[in-house]
């Protein structure tokens, strides 16, 4: 073999070895990028189900708010024009709930979106209710990424 034919044999192999590694790089980035996302999707979606089942009537103000901190859209505006009337109810009933979530698992998501199946369950306590009452809740919710945060849109009951 001649030497330039071993320099072009190098030459290849280099080339070909660094392709190869920048494409595995950039398969485990995409990967590790992809798992983190999801990660952070169910962290969002188990701390928005545990503010939504977690109120406290001596304390709704600071309740209320942690709900509307990790909402936007629909859910948001909802959620707000229903504050003042829930104040007053939950007040009215000395109501407590304090939730618990038991799994979460995402449905479906991409870079901005994603929708995510939750199973919380909760006791409630209240005036007509005061040993309180377990309560399980089966809720899916719409989860979108802004500012680089994943919010909740929309939260559904479901079966």
């Amino acid at each position: 073999m001649t030497s330039r034919a071993m320099t072009v044999g190098l030459i290849t192999a280099t080339i070909v070895t660094t392709a190869l590694t920048i494409w595995l790089t950039f398969g485990v980035y995409t990967q590790r990028e992809s798992q983190q996302r999801r990660q952070d999707i169910l962290v969002a979606a188990r701390q928005s189900a545990l503010n939504f089942t977690s109120l406290d009537y001596r304390h709704y103000d600071r309740d209320s708010a942690n709900v509307l901190a990790g909402a936007t859209g629909d859910f948001k505006k909802q959620f707000a024009a229903q504050t003042e009337q829930l104040t007053r109810l939950v007040a009215r009933n000395k109501s407590v709930s304090e939730g618990r979530v038991l799994e979460a698992g995402i449905v479906h998501s991409d870079k901005t979106s994603a929708r995510v199946l939750v199973v919380a369950d909760s006791k409630v306590t209240n005036t007509a209710v005061p040993q309180g009452e377990a309560r399980t809740y089966r809720l899916q919710l719409d989860m979108v990424h802004r500012d680089g945060r994943w919010l909740t849109r929309n939260v559904e009951f479901v079966g």
